[in-house]
Order: structure tokens, then C-alpha cells, then sequence
């Protein structure tokens, strides 16, 4: 059962850890509003499907956050405790290290969990999701509303379509088709017509009242159709979503293949719960002030061990990609760098041997 002091402390690390990653998230969220709103407006894909893949890649980079969000919580948190002598007098009444790790596991066991649901489940089906929501709107912008007045190619230019006026029923008027089937050219003309199947991968223009013409350019022989209705039929190239891009792979497909690429994807996968758990470890002592110290003054040196780990995980996952020696071992040695700092930090501070020589000094 927590104490008084447990939930205390509780409250304050998770109030700064909700603090700083809002804050980090309102950055991201800004940086990828930006480079997807600039797609958008290059026609790349409809701004109806902005916000989509706003929340859907956000979701992709909680990963990230979420650990430096913890690490830096715990910093600021613990680091006002000390500025205003909270944590002196905890130590005071017999509060040492191991109590003060005790609530500040709970928060790090919750964000351990999301980090590990993100990371080998949402992030995936996200990314997945992501790339086929872009696809479909590829998809519809090359194969969108028409434009009166002006001529339109699809299927790599194997089709040209222009229409003189368009109705507010959506019908189009003074139409003009032309379709290429290797040497063979197929031209209609029609009164009207109808776009039907937009967005899909099989498109058709329903023409009614016209005239189609056949043949192969330069040869005498032509056929000519007059029609009341024709229908012309236009397939779009395939946009498949790609599946061998590691990133979006399912974890339960990468288990079950033994290449670099999917063992260095695996380890990075796991190796982001694992990061938050010993970036809390570290931020414990890390965040210990000496008096008359900034209460900020911690947070360099926060954010230059954070960028030192993840780098280093980040250039492991690069070796273990491309099967390079440096990634042979894979990648629990980089955890254990911090956790060894963490670890010497506790020592320094807790050892019987300066525990004593304060005593000498306060009795001398």
C-alpha cells in the first residue's frame, strides 16, 4: 500500500511527466502538420486526409516520446524537491534511495506497458493504416473530380479525357476521349457523360449520344461507331502498400524470419520499453542537487545522455540491419552503459565510507 510520501511523490513526477510530454508532443505535432499540410498542397494526396495520418504517424512516434517524456519528468520532478530542500528533509527522516524509487517504478511500470502495446502492436497497424489511407488518396487525386475545359491523362498517358462543361448534376458535356491500346488508338466523342467508380482502381466514363473512331495511326482502315451509350474503362496501375518495409511489418511476422533486418527491427522494437525502464533508473541520482544548485540545472545533462543512448541504440539497429560487426552482440550491451552510470551514481551517493566522514565532520 502506498504512504502519504509514496503518492506524493507519485503525483509530482506524474505531473511533470504529462507536463513535458505535452509539451514535446505539441512540438511533433506542429513539425508533422507542417510536412504533411506542405503533401497536401503540392496535390500529393486531398487535405481531407490530413488529419488521418496526423494522428496515425503521431501515433508512430510516441515511441520516442514517451521515454524522454519519463526521463525528463523525473528530472524536473526530483530536481524541485531538492531546490526547495524537500528531498533534505526526506533524507532527514531516514528516506534513502530505494524509497524514493519505489512510486516512481508505478508511473514507469504504466508507461513500460504502453511503450511495449505501441511498439510491437499499434505502431505497425498504424503505419499500415497510414499507407493505405496515402495510397487511396493518390489514388482519388489522380483520378479526381474533372475539370471543365481542360484535358486529363490517366494510366500513364494511355488515356486522355476532356470535357467541355460540367453540370451541377456532376454530368459532363462536349466530351472527348481518346485511348491507346498499344499502336491501336481509339477516339470517342459524346454529347454527355458520366464518371462512375471514382477513387476505385477500375475507373469508367459512360458516354451517351456520340461517335467512336478505330484504328492504328497512318493505316486507311478505321471503324466508325456511332453509339447511344458506350462505356470506356480505365484501370489505374496498382499503388500496393509496401510490405517489406520493416517498420510496419507485424511482430508476429518478424518472429518468424531470421534476417538482419528483421532481428535488428525486433531489437529496436523492444528496446524502447527497455529504454524507458533504465532511463528512470539513471534519472533517480541524475537528478540529485547540491545545495544551492538551480533546480534546472540537471536538465543538460538529461537531455545530453538521452541523445547519447538513443543514438547509440539507433546506430546498433543500423549495424545489426546491415550485419556489420558492431551489432553482433545485438543490443542489451548499450542498455547496460547507463544502467552501470546509475548504478555508480547510487554508490557515490549512498556508500557507507561518505555516510561516515559526514558524521566525523559534523562532530568535529
Amino acid at each position: 500500500m502506498l504512504t502519504r510520501l509514496d503518492r506524493y511523490l507519485l503525483r509530482e513526477t506524474t505531473q511533470a511527466f504529462v507536463a513535458v510530454t505535452g509539451v514535446l508532443l505539441v512540438i511533433l505535432l506542429s513539425n508533422q502538420l507542417a510536412r504533411v499540410l506542405g503533401q497536401a498542397v503540392k496535390g500529393d494526396f486531398p487535405g481531407s486526409v490530413v488529419l488521418a495520418l496526423l494522428g496515425l504517424t503521431t501515433l508512430q512516434q510516441l515511441t520516442v516520446l514517451l521515454p524522454l517524456g519519463l526521463f525528463l519528468g523525473i528530472v524536473l520532478a526530483l530536481g524541485r524537491l531538492y531546490h526547495e530542500s524537500e528531498m533534505t528533509a526526506m533524507a532527514a527522516c531516514g528516506v534513502g534511495t530505494a524509497r524514493i524509487y519505489r512510486p516512481i517504478l508505478l508511473l514507469t511500470a504504466v508507461v513500460v506497458g504502453i511503450l511495449a502495446l505501441l511498439s510491437f502492436r499499434v505502431m505497425p497497424a498504424a503505419g499500415i493504416k497510414a499507407q493505405q489511407i496515402r495510397v487511396a488518396a493518390l489514388r482519388a487525386a489522380q483520378f479526381g473530380a474533372l475539370e471543365p475545359g481542360r484535358f486529363r491523362t490517366f494510366a500513364g498517358g494511355d488515356v486522355v479525357f476532356y470535357a467541355e462543361r460540367v453540370l451541377p448534376s456532376g454530368q459532363l458535356e462536349g466530351v472527348f476521349v481518346q485511348r491507346r491500346d498499344g499502336e491501336r488508338i481509339e477516339l470517342a466523342v459524346a454529347e454527355r457523360a458520366e464518371q462512375r467508380g471514382a477513387g476505385l482502381s477500375e475507373q469508367l466514363f459512360v458516354l451517351f449520344n456520340g461517335r467512336r473512331y478505330e484504328g492504328v495511326p497512318g493505316s486507311p482502315e478505321w471503324r466508325i461507331v456511332e453509339f447511344k451509350e458506350h462505356g470506356v474503362p480505365v484501370r489505374l496501375p496498382d499503388m500496393k502498400t509496401k510490405d517489406e518495409k520493416l517498420s510496419i511489418r507485424p511482430t508476429s511476422v518478424l518472429l518468424k524470419q531470421e534476417g538482419n533486418a528483421e532481428r535488428s527491427e525486433l531489437a529496436w522494437r523492444t528496446a524502447m520499453p527497455l529504454m524507458a525502464l533504465v532511463l528512470m533508473l539513471l534519472a533517480v541520482p541524475l537528478a540529485k542537487l547540491a545545495p544551492r544548485q538551480g533546480r534546472f540545472s540537471r536538465v543538460g545533462f538529461a537531455i545530453l545522455a538521452y541523445f547519447l543512448y538513443s543514438n547509440l541504440l539507433a546506430a546498433v539497429r543500423a549495424w545489426m540491419e546491415k550485419g556489420n560487426p558492431g551489432g553482433a552482440f545485438g543490443m542489451w550491451w548499450v542498455h547496460m552503459l547507463p544502467l552501470l552510470v546509475a548504478g555508480w551514481l547510487v554508490w557515490r551517493d549512498e556508500r557507507p565510507g561518505r555516510l561516515w566522514r559526514r558524521n566525523r565532520v559534523a562532530e568535529g
